[in-house]
């Protein structure tokens, strides 16, 4: 049986979309771009905060001063409002307490600022006992580069034959991957299923408790 699961954040535990979405657009307006609407956000994420940012910006805007000023305004925003709209996903909170009960060790490395990452997971799964939760941190890459999974494995000690990445991108799939991991996507997130499979995802599903088929 595996010993570790390492999930992402933002689209596999939880639905993030619209208060990312709100502080982006607060911090657009604050500085006089116009908002973008939500059925954009899914694209607009994945890859850390600046590229967010960039992705919601005008084009012509796309300098790293202005890109730097809006991060300011959203941090500011996202860090009062960031469970104001978020949802678990249906059947995340039973999965997460029988994989505790089975001693499966969970961890979670996401592309989220590490502050507002670890905030999240104590206030929506309190009860969970992860062994290590990381976010994005200054000077380190982001996904899909594999430090912050190394980290992960480093904190933990497991052996990658033991470990689960699951994901509901395709630079999740691309993490797993170069980290040497089994790459799990799911399909209730924020990309299509088509993405998974393209970034050759290892096991795709449909459900939170179908994970437990591949422990």
């Amino acid at each position: 049986m595996k010993r570790l699961v390492i999930f992402d954040l933002d689209g596999t535990l939880i639905n993030t979309i619209a208060d990312l979405a709100d502080s982006v657009n607060y911090a657009l307006q604050t500085l006089g771009f116009p908002a973008q609407p939500y059925k954009k956000f899914p694209h607009f994420v994945g890859n850390g905060i600046y590229k967010l940012i960039e992705r919601a910006l005008p084009p012509e805007n796309r300098d790293e001063q202005t890109i730097r000023s809006v991060k300011e305004h959203f941090m500011e925003h996202y860090m009062l409002h960031n469970t104001d709209k978020s949802t678990v996903y249906d059947g995340i909170d039973e999965l997460l307490q029988t994989l505790t009960q089975k001693g499966v060790a969970l961890t979670v490395a996401s592309n989220k600022v590490n502050d507002a990452t670890v905030a999240m997971i104590h206030h929506f799964f309190p009860d969970i006992p992860f062994a290590s939760v990381i976010g994005q941190r200054d000077g380190v890459p982001t996904k899909p580069h594999p430090a912050i999974v190394d980290d992960i494995l480093a904190d933990t000690g497991i052996d990658k034959k033991d470990v689960l990445y699951v994901g509901d991108s395709g630079v999740d799939m691309q993490t797993a991957h170069n980290a040497g991991l089994t790459a799990v996507g799911v399909t209730w997130g924020l990309r299509p299923k088509s993405e998974l499979e393209q970034n050759h995802a290892d096991i795709i599903i449909n459900t939170p408790e179908e994970l437990l088929k591949h422990l």
